[in-house]
């Protein structure tokens, strides 16, 4: 059984405020540079330009993501959007831990 956290209003409010801020921040730079890493790999571009436009894609990518936590009704739905990105890491990077590529 699950139970709630009975707090006043008012610091309820703000501890969504807080769990949507660091979600935006910490959480969105987590999720952008796992996407600019799996885009830079997944792009059928040269190295160089796949990295240049991953990179410039993640900047509007972080802006909405940013947007997103603060619009969406529910804190859980921003962390478990943080969650599901996860495998976008594994490939971006999955060469790098467990292959020798370059």
């Amino acid at each position: 059984m699950s139970r709630r956290l009975s707090l006043p209003p008012a610091r309820r409010a703000w501890l969504d405020v807080a769990l949507r801020v660091t979600a935006a921040v910490l959480g969105g730079y987590v999720l952008t540079y796992a996407a600019t890493a799996a885009l830079a790999r997944l792009l059928p571009l040269a190295r160089f330009d796949a990295a240049m436009v991953a990179t410039l894609l993640s900047f509007a990518l972080y802006t909405g993501f940013v947007l997103w936590a603060f619009a969406t009704a529910s804190v859980r739905r921003v962390w478990l959007g943080i969650a599901l990105s996860l495998p976008l890491a594994a490939v971006g990077f999955w060469q790098v831990w467990f292959g020798g590529a370059s």
